[in-house]
């Protein structure tokens, strides 16, 4: 813990740590007053995981850059919470020879200035009278303004109009812009092609960032191993814009708690986050837990845009470890319920309320502090987020990007209606195993260039935990359109806009509270999904669930979802051992897996021969076998059989 005495014995710790390594740059012929030392010292909240590394100083001033890079990095501080030193490190570092010197004998080998050969070159429509120099006659400090052409022997720069060329000590020239650029001249806000494609990817890249950064940060398996986590970005609507490929079932239905957060909460401000999990307010099952952030505009007065990122729980409480009991009959024992709270609060952590939110249940979760460590992983993801956006928003302008939010959705929008002009009407019933239909009716407006969705007949609302908020059955719909379109576009909100979804209230795709509803996010989207390509005669149904099995103690908790067979086509066969349709999540490396948990994967392989005959054959399912070495209590939730619970030792699982 960092205290005065600690902070002591870690300046002596780091003075010894100094003279080792000076020891050892001075062995290798580099003298005394070349060599600089950079004393560092690895902090961290205690009961994280995750240690920031800044410079060695003052006890008081330690303290205040900690917080500033935890802020910047996390975007959150808890304040008054005691500090950890992890590790302490020292770099020495020898120069061999200055800059100067190196300078020195570089200019005194180069020749005098020539002048400049002039050419005629075109930049952005214009003709120029462009200089054109040889760079070995340009020395430290000269500035070349454009339009110039810099020649070497190996490369020729040219500085565009607008922009020089400072040449540094080094001998390399650097561009900077020395006329400011017009946004809407140089861009625009009007829909243009290209630019069209840059910002489609621009959006993806920032969430996929974000996952990077959520997998990095991540305190359980579940999350920072398995990917079983989403991130998007939406407009001030709260309409998605562009996400990362993750997990179909939580893009698809992100858009409704960010709805929910900001009907919720009208008066955010900087520094704000919110916390969401409520399957009827936007959710989808308890262990999703979507984190959402207001990104604010310079002034921090209008917030512009939000980012998101939903991570699924390994452990949010219930009636069995893991949070997904086959057995529930109301969501109260599925977990613990996050409805639209404040999770941050300008800028601070409100750990306290989270935790007397996760324990103060009938059913609490059984590892608080793994639940705090991903929600804090999920803040700093939606930070990433927030400071891409800014970034790109500085440097396009705020009515640049807002009118291509726009303009993408718009383009997906046109892109589905193309797939519509090619669609014809369709029906499918889909059986499931506890007798249950999904009947689709899917209608096709040629003329409007729009769909309809109709969920009529299906099965009223379940007494078991099938049922799938309306969200999830959004999700599922959103999934298969955009699926059917070639071009390489974000999913996003204007998907839908030329489908209409129709589900009953009270229906088993749109149930009411208190309905279980843990199963319907991963086993009923499934089959919604297999119901929509059956009706529209695109593929075979696949396995029709996402094989959910969770195994747990008081201490461990675990849940993963487990591969099988893909559905075959018109013209090709299905894929064997895949995750399928709205998971796309990935099972843990057993080495991980074993090491983290007290089990053995004894074995994982194909069913072989599993997915059926026909003229193209469905994907072939698997077999995992999992082996406890102590007491375990283990469940899986699955539409292929009966769901089941058991509780042992040394059990052995084969799916």
């Amino acid at each position: 813990m960092l205290n005065d005495k600690t902070w002591l014995t870690a300046g002596n710790a780091l003075e010894e740590l100094t003279h080792m390594a000076s020891e050892e740059v001075l062995n290798q012929g580099i003298f005394k007053e070349s060599i600089s030392v950079i004393q560092k010292i690895h902090l961290r909240y205690q009961g994280t995981d995750t240690a920031l590394i800044i410079e060695y100083t003052a006890l008081d001033q330690l303290k205040v850059d900690f917080e500033c890079l935890h802020q910047r990095q996390f975007g959150f501080v808890q304040s008054g919470r005691d500090l950890i030193i992890e590790a302490l490190s020292v770099e020495a570092i020898g120069a061999t020879k200055t800059i100067a010197t190196m300078m020195t004998r570089k200019e005194s080998t180069r020749s005098e200035p020539k002048p400049p050969k002039i050419v005629s070159m075109i930049s952005g429509g214009k003709s120029y009278q462009t200089p054109v120099f040889d760079i070995s006659t340009l020395v430290s400090g000269n500035v070349t303004q454009g339009p110039a052409i810099i020649c070497d022997i190996n490369a020729t720069l040219v500085v565009e109009p607008g922009w020089q060329s400072t040449c540094i000590a080094n001998g390399g020239p650097v561009l900077t812009r020395h006329q400011p650029r017009s946004q809407r001249e140089s861009i625009g806000t009007s829909a243009d092609p290209v630019m069209l494609e840059v910002f489609n990817n621009l959006f993806m890249s920032i969430a996929e960032q974000m996952g990077a950064v959520l997998a990095n940060t991540a305190s359980s398996v579940n999350i920072k191993e398995r990917f079983d986590f989403s991130c998007a970005m939406f407009d001030c609507d709260g309409d998605l814009v562009a996400n990362a490929p993750h997990i179909p079932v939580h893009l698809g239905s992100m858009g409704e708690s960010v709805k929910v957060v900001i009907v919720a909460h009208p008066t955010m401000k900087p520094g704000d986050v919110f916390a969401s999990n409520a399957p009827y307010n936007g959710g989808t099952h308890l262990p999703d837990i979507t984190v959402i952030t207001p990104v604010f505009d310079e002034s921090d007065s209008t917030v512009i845009f939000y980012v998101a990122s939903r991570g699924h729980h390994a452990d949010l409480g219930g009636i069995t470890p893991g949070s997904m009991p086959p057995n529930s009959t109301t969501v109260q024992e599925e977990g613990v319920l996050f409805n639209n709270i404040q999770i941050v609060r300008e800028n601070k952590l409100l750990q306290e309320e989270i935790r007397y939110l996760l324990t103060n249940n009938k059913y609490p979760a059984r590892n608080p502090d793994q639940n705090i460590a991903d929600l804090s992983a999920q803040i700093a993801t939606n930070e990433k987020g927030v400071s891409e956006l800014k970034r790109m928003t500085k440097h396009f302008g705020l009515n640049v990007v807002e009118a291509y939010m726009q303009h993408v959705q718009d383009n997906a929008e046109e892109s589905i209606r193309q797939v519509l002009d090619v669609l014809s009407d369709g029906a499918f019933v889909y059986a499931m195993d506890d007798g249950s239909i999904i009947k689709v009716a899917i209608r096709i407006d040629k003329n409007n260039r729009q769909g309809v969705v109709d969920f009529t007949g299906t099965s009223s609302q379940r007494p078991n935990n099938f049922n799938a908020p309306l969200p999830v059955c959004r999700a599922a719909v959103l999934y298969v359109f955009r699926t059917l379109v070639n071009d390489d576009i974000p999913l996003n909100a204007g998907c839908m806009k030329p489908i209409k979804i129709i589900a009953p209230e009270g229906c088993m795709l749109n149930p009411v509270y208190p309905a279980a509803v843990v199963a319907g996010n991963v086993e009923t989207s499934q089959c919604v999904t297999d119901a929509l390509y059956g009706a529209l005669g695109v593929m075979a149904a696949a396995q029709g669930t996402m094989n959910n099995f969770t195994f747990g103690n008081d201490q461990y908790q675990y849940y993963e979802t487990i591969c099988g067979g893909a559905g075959a086509g018109p013209n090709f066969d299905g894929q064997s051992a895949v995750q399928t349709h709205m998971t796309n999540s990935r099972l843990t490396d057993p080495e991980v897996l074993e090491s983290c948990y007290p089990v053995r994967v004894e074995s994982f392989s194909i069913r072989k021969k599993s997915g059926g005959n026909g003229q193209h054959k469905g994907g072939d399912g698997v077999i995992r076998r999992i082996r406890f070495t102590e007491s375990m209590s283990a469940s899986i939730l699955s539409t292929c059989d009966s769901p089941w619970s058991c509780h042992g030792e040394h059990y052995s699982l084969c799916f």
